[in-house]
């Protein structure tokens, strides 16, 4: 159905393309860089024969396949986002290709050792046999979510090129610095013109998620005073130790590494420091929003409680909500949902409903009236040098998306 060398060709081409997200940057797209593959999709978009091509002035690359029915039907989305972690190298990646692979470990880089161990990361033993594309060791895949990105336009292209294939008006969006948090802040809803639209941005094959983290950053100054250690007694004051101590209050459980499923957590992103002046950053995360405001309070009440105890203001908090929870604005059309379940079973595929731990531009769409559930596009161990991509497993994401199409009209 899908030619396998074509969209390993045109993942490729994608993920040599530099486009890292920066958070220190207030502009969007964050980053000069992400306009080359901007502009490279719009240019593929029309090639393939897709209508109403465009690119706004913050490089959102937007789309039309037209109906090819006459019932009249809601339109529907499908949505990724084109930039690229900037918690490690995304540039001058070497892709490895390992064809029929044998269920053990994949060296990545002889010469320093860098080896991706199918004990470690156990998921990587179930694509026994199958081709399978991992990073040179020195920078990440970028498959998140170029992933994504290929599945959509090769999607596209084929039902462009297979009009027996009947369908609605499907629109199509890609987007700049959702890595950052901001990939829907200057997303158009009214004009993307969608009823619901899917994300492509999930990890393993079969995932259909409509749940997700809600979010939140914090950072956290704490001002010392600094004077010469040898006459430091009762005058000092280190912010690095204060810094130390507001850590030491979270609960010392509740960290990515320690919690899954439903679980929330503390997780400690960034921290520097000297004697006058320290920083920590934080982001929040938990599925319940209850739980989500408790975590906010705790922080400030630690922060409040220090103040008070050192008898003066050294602890600085500023907290910003990221994004909430698509459970709320998706359960009342969860038929999206079923279509996308019925999809992936009709290819024999088993969908695995489960929480996202972490959160897509899908969750922010769905607060601004795009309820958008979340789809695998394949990839594992995203936002390091051991990311991994069944081919295969993009094979799959790119029928889905054409199976969601055809069933769409059947079922509304």
């Amino acid at each position: 159905m899908i030619d396998k060398d074509q969209i390993l060709a045109r993942f490729i081409q994608y993920i040599k393309i530099d486009s890292q997200s920066d958070p220190n940057s207030e502009t969007t797209p964050s980053t000069n860089k992400q306009w080359e593959i901007a502009n490279i999709l719009k240019s593929d978009l029309e090639n393939i024969g897709l209508q109403n091509v465009e690119i706004d002035e913050h490089a959102y690359v937007m789309a039309t396949l037209p109906s090819n029915i006459d019932k009249d039907v809601p339109n529907i989305g499908f949505v990724a986002h084109f930039d690229t972690s900037p918690d490690f190298k995304a540039s001058d990646i070497n892709p490895q290709i390992h064809h029929n692979y044998d269920g053990g470990d994949i060296i990545l880089n002889k010469e320093k050792n860098i080896v991706l161990s199918s004990d470690y990361f156990e998921d990587l033993k179930q694509y026994k046999g199958q081709t399978i594309i991992t990073t040179d060791g020195t920078t990440l895949l970028s498959a998140d979510d170029k992933a994504g990105v290929t599945e959509i336009v090769t999607a596209m292209e084929y039902l462009v090129n297979h009009p027996e294939i009947k369908h609605g008006t499907i629109k199509i969006c890609f987007t700049p610095d959702e890595e950052i948090g901001r990939g829907a802040h200057k997303f158009d809803v009214e004009e993307f013109d969608a009823k619901w639209a899917y994300t492509m941005d999930g990890s393993q094959i079969g995932e259909l998620e409509y749940e997700n983290f809600n979010a939140a950053k914090a950072k956290i100054e704490f001002n010392g005073t600094i004077v010469h250690p040898g006459y430091a007694k009762g005058k000092m004051v280190n912010a690095m130790y204060l810094a130390q101590e507001f850590a030491s209050r979270l609960p010392v459980e509740e960290v990515p590494e320690k919690t899954s499923g439903y679980e929330g957590f503390f997780h400690l992103t960034n921290m520097k420091g000297k004697v006058e002046h320290a920083e920590l950053n934080y982001i929040i995360r938990d599925h319940d929003l209850d739980k989500f405001e408790a975590r906010k309070q705790l922080m400030k009440k630690i922060a409040h409680n220090m103040n008070q105890n050192y008898g003066k203001d050294i602890v600085e908090l500023k907290i910003e909500n990221q994004y909430f929870n698509m459970k709320e604005k998706v359960e009342p059309v969860k038929f999206i949902v079923d279509v996308a379940e019925e999809a992936m079973k009709s290819l024999n595929i088993q969908p695995i409903l489960k929480p996202i731990r972490g959160g897509t531009d899908g969750a922010q769409l769905s607060y601004k009236g795009l309820p958008c559930p979340n789809i695998f596009a394949g990839g594992h161990n995203f936002h390091g040098k051991y990311e991994y991509l069944p081919l295969k497993s993009m094979i799959k994401a790119t029928e889905v998306i054409i199976k969601i199409a055809e069933l769409t009209p059947k079922r509304v």
